[in-house]
């Protein structure tokens, strides 16, 4: 269902009342009484029996008296409809054809179930706008091991409730273990889930991959939270562009942060702009990357959009050096004295 909300009041018709008054509550947490008299230009009184219709519809509108208290949209035996306006409505339909193609295990049936319906009440405007956009898109199923959507409710209720869990875990050399952590923020990173947690074993951060794990046993222990949280998707970026590979680059960029990720988006490197005294030449920034091989590591990085510096580490700096060699012969024209240079190496 879709609306684009205008102001009512005592004469207005009593559906478009209460459909006015569904959609304020929907948008923002709780409203005092006072509020949406002012908002919908009512009576209190009037207030007070479409919040009863509501209820009567199987809204689960809830009312609190005192400082601080007054009336919000509450959690139900059922799902009531959803009132949407024009650009909700087009967002949730293109972000429900994504996850139709999308990585969490037994989702795109459901997902194309619900496009279904909202496709049936949308209006033809909107049906559409969602066309244009939703038929001009190809979705190709990654290789990656889809979620289970039960693992997601679990971790999400147990880092809104700041829970601790207990972890079956695989990690990347098929090492089975059980880890006792702090769950803190779910990351996506281009078609994975990461959890960003702290680790109560190993008493540091960790990064854990969702289609790695196994169970999730939520302990029901709440926790508080540390003062020292890091960045959720900076340390997710740099665990996964860093950490899982034998070399770890850093090098400085004469060109800009966005020219950069264009090349290395996040899931290959993080990319953070340089503003200090020892770039004034332009704009700069520094990449952070890694690759199991150096030679692999600097053929990507010679794709850079600028020039660059190799901060570390020094064999990378080795291998430009044998690469440049290299390069420098395939540019001259094949000849006696060509192939006489090259002897050494056969």
């Amino acid at each position: 269902m879709t609306t684009n909300r205008t102001p009512a009041t005592d004469r207005t018709p009593t559906t478009q009342r209460v459909l006015t008054l569904l959609d304020l509550l929907q948008r923002r947490s709780v409203w005092t009484g006072s509020e949406l008299v002012d908002e919908l230009g009512v009576t209190i009184r009037s207030v007070r029996r479409d919040v009863d219709r509501l209820r009567d519809l199987g809204y689960p509108v809830e009312s609190e008296r005192g400082a601080g208290g007054g009336y919000r949209l509450g959690s139900g035996r059922r799902l009531p409809p959803l009132l949407l306006d024009d650009r909700e409505a087009v967002a949730v339909a293109i972000a429900l054809r994504l996850a139709a193609g999308g990585a969490v295990a037994g989702v795109g049936e459901h997902a194309l179930g619900a496009l279904t319906k909202l496709d049936q009440v949308m209006p033809g405007r909107l049906r559409e706008r969602v066309a244009d956009v939703t038929e001009s898109m190809v979705t190709v199923p990654g290789a990656d091991t889809p979620v289970k959507p039960e693992l997601l409710i679990d971790l999400g209720h147990a880092v809104r409730g700041t829970e601790q869990v207990r972890l079956e875990y695989r990690d990347r050399a098929g090492r089975d273990s059980e880890r006792r952590v702090e769950p803190y923020r779910i990351v996506v990173l281009g078609r994975r889930w990461y959890l960003l947690a702290y680790d109560l074993d190993r008493q540091d951060w960790r990064t854990f991959r969702l289609d790695r794990m196994g169970d999730v046993h939520r302990s029901r222990w709440r926790f508080t939270p540390r003062s020292d949280v890091p960045d959720p998707a900076l340390h997710v970026q740099q665990s996964v562009t860093l950490a899982p590979y034998r070399y770890q680059a850093r090098v400085v960029v004469h060109a800009r942060a966005e020219k950069v990720s264009e090349r290395f988006p996040p899931a290959y490197g993080t990319v953070m702009p340089v503003r200090d005294a020892s770039h004034p030449d332009g704009p700069a920034c520094r990449l952070d990357t890694g690759a199991d091989d150096l030679e692999v590591l600097a053929w990507y990085l010679a794709r850079l959009p600028g020039p660059f510096v190799v901060e570390s580490p020094d064999e990378l700096r080795e291998t430009f050096a044998a690469l440049a060699v290299r390069l420098s012969l395939a540019s001259q024209v094949p000849g006696p004295s060509t192939w006489a240079a090259d002897t050494s190496d056969t």
